[in-house]
């Protein structure tokens, strides 16, 4: 059986800044089946990577996770996407601006819903942070899938990551 198309699979998105590092990351995470980067959240159909840069389309970028919830929850992808971005930032990674690198989870079930604030809510309860949390918590939208040459690109060009 295709383990892409086990009935038993989830998906997860996740916006936190360019998604070239994003996906890599989580590519390396055991249980996670499959990656994608694309956008979301936006107002426009079938955005393309320039129409969003230039904030046309008010879309973010994302990495889609298909995952085997029986090897890694909902709450471990959580745990990699708040310790692998600043959620303090608003509308920004490091050096990358705009309403495309805004920090956040766009839930497919209530569950996740639920999970990702109770997430948040802790993080804001530890004093992890010292400024507040600025990462939207929003239902997923229609994913639009990036243009082939940024899936898996930093796999491509031989690079572990992004970070600075």
């Amino acid at each position: 059986m295709n383990t892409i198309t086990n009935m038993t699979n989830e998906k997860a998105t996740f916006g936190a800044g360019c998604f070239w590092g994003v996906e890599a990351t989580f590519r390396q995470t055991p249980g996670v089946i499959s990656t994608q980067v694309g956008y979301m959240g936006g107002n426009t159909e079938a955005p393309t990577y320039e129409n969003v840069c230039y904030d046309e389309t008010g879309h973010a970028e994302v990495v889609e996770v298909t995952y085997d919830p029986s090897k890694v929850t909902y709450n471990d992808l959580l745990k990699i996407f708040w310790e692998n971005h600043n959620p303090m930032t608003l509308n920004r990674q490091g050096p990358d601006i705009g309403t495309q690198y805004r920090s956040a989870v766009f839930y497919h079930t209530p569950e996740q819903a639920e999970l990702a604030q109770n997430y948040k809510d802790m993080l804001t309860a530890s004093d992890k942070f010292s400024r507040p949390i600025v990462t939207e918590i929003t239902e997923a939208k229609p994913f639009w899938k990036a243009e082939e040459y940024h899936q898996q690109y930093l796999e491509k060009r031989g690079l572990s990551s992004c970070h600075i």
